[in-house]
């Protein structure tokens, strides 16, 4: 739906779906009997519609209007922006649970119902922001992407250069149309389509898998099982919640000075570690004849702080990354599609892992917190083997990126730590050289764009010389 209506129109049907769904939500009461928790349910779906839109859209919308230097800081903000709303629900869930009598269902109610203040602001402030420019160039909506693109330059625009840059823009726009973007996920060649998304999906599947909402959704119910209190329990869940806000800040400085990769790595030894110390401390518990004494309660004290110092991990890295990565890494032909299907790994994986944690957790408690370490850990090689640096890259070179790591059967991360920062007429002629424009191209240059191998000999010498 992205391609055909554009990237606002999107994020407003999202808005006004959550909208719909929390109403419904929200308004059934028990006097309806088995009726009133068929509302909810259908209420909750038609919620999760809209979420779905936009938690698809809003990061390749974000992508495709950020500079590339800036692009990473402002999707760390939608991060950021996650983990405050998180820290608010569970602090206003908090407060609910004192309602009584009579007004008892606001513990359910209001939470809720406060999603309606945040997606009206969203309906609401999206008139006033602009279309993504490449894709009004798509449309053919040149004048609009031209208003666009100066606005976002700011004082730096002037025609000349804005012009260059619709130009390369179009030509890569141009290579890909005519093209089923949802079909065209599935296929590789020099375009690397199916590995490109496949890349951005397992971020999303190991994001979830390594168990970052096992530990936020259900935290104030692990809290309770480590024999901590209720009420304790739910203010350490809010204190979590808390930590997990404050520490998505450092991420605004790391992501670009630090780069993608080496954040996803960090992450994942990270977060695997913590939960290890999580895992040996409830072991320790579980082997003791009287898991209640006195150095029980200190073990339960230790799984306590592995929990916080997986938060913190998180929080600054696997947190951000697996929403900046899938619209960097995917081609302009593909990426509403592919970063729908990564969104939906998402989604999936979340739900999987929400369901079984609980079983888990009852069957073995410290078996659980082994299993999402181990996680961690055997993400780690797939990071470092596949995962290709995008720091301070255009949405374009990385479409040179992997067409020359394909061209030259080299893998893609060492093509993106070995190739210099490329000028937009760079990689414009990068891809004429490496066939991402096809034919119509190489009467520009001489070259037969279909078949880089068949480069002119100081071309294809110079080329062999670079790897």
């Amino acid at each position: 739906m992205g391609e055909y209506l554009g990237r606002r129109p999107i994020i407003q049907f999202g808005s006004l779906w959550m909208i719909i769904g929390t109403v419904i939500s929200v308004s059934a009461f028990e006097e309806f009997g088995k009726w009133g928790l068929g509302q909810f349910v259908i209420g909750r779906t038609i919620s999760g519609i809209g979420n779905g839109m936009n938690t698809a859209t809003i990061p390749v919308w974000q992508s495709e209007m950020s500079k590339a230097e800036y692009r990473g800081m402002l999707v760390s903000f939608e991060g950021s922006v996650i983990a405050v709303g998180t820290m608010l629900a569970y602090w206003i869930t908090f407060g609910t649970t004192y309602a009584t009598g009579s007004i008892e269902s606001l513990t359910w109610r209001f939470p809720i119902a406060l999603q309606i203040v945040f997606a009206i602001f969203i309906l609401i402030m999206i008139w006033g922001l602009p279309e993504s420019p490449r894709w009004l160039l798509a449309k053919r909506r040149t004048d609009q992407a031209r208003f666009v693109l100066k606005a976002l330059a700011g004082k730096k625009a002037d025609d000349e250069t804005i012009n260059e840059e619709i130009r390369i823009l179009e030509e890569a726009i141009d290579a890909s149309t005519n093209k089923n973007g949802f079909r065209e996920v599935f296929t590789n060649g020099r375009g690397q389509n199916f590995r490109r998304m496949l890349l951005g999906a397992s971020g999303q599947f190991f994001q979830q898998f390594t168990g970052c909402n096992a530990a936020i959704y259900y935290s104030t119910v692990l809290f309770e099982t480590m024999q901590q209190g209720r009420r304790m329990s739910l203010i350490m869940g809010g204190i979590f919640a808390s930590v997990y806000a404050i520490f998505t800040l450092p991420a605004f400085f790391l992501v670009e000075r630090v780069g993608r990769r080496n954040l996803y790595l960090i992450g994942a030894i990270g977060q695997g570690c913590a939960f290890f110390i999580t895992m040996g401390c409830l072991a320790a518990v579980d082997a003791r004849a009287d898991p209640t004494d006195n150095q029980s309660k200190q073990d339960r004290k230790g799984a306590v702080v592995g929990l916080y110092i997986f938060i913190v991990f998180f929080a600054f890295t696997i947190l951000q990354l697996p929403w900046i990565y899938p619209p960097e890494i995917n081609p302009s032909s593909t990426r509403t599609a592919a970063v729908s299907l990564s969104t939906c790994s998402n989604w999936a994986s979340n739900f999987a892992v929400v369901m079984f944690t609980p079983i888990f957790i009852n069957s073995s408690e410290w078996g659980c917190y082994l299993f999402f370490a181990l996680m961690n850990f055997i993400w780690v090689p797939i990071i470092f083997f596949f995962y290709p640096e995008t720091a301070g890259r255009t949405l374009e070179e990385m479409d040179v990126i992997f067409a020359k790591a394909h061209v030259e059967g080299r893998p893609v991360w060492r093509v993106a730590a070995t190739m210099p920062k490329l000028t937009a007429e760079e990689t414009e002629q990068e891809s004429i050289k490496l066939g991402l424009y096809g034919n119509r191209n190489s009467e520009k240059t001489g070259v037969n764009a279909e078949s880089p191998a068949q480069l002119a000999p100081d071309e294809h010498n110079e080329a062999t010389a670079e790897a």
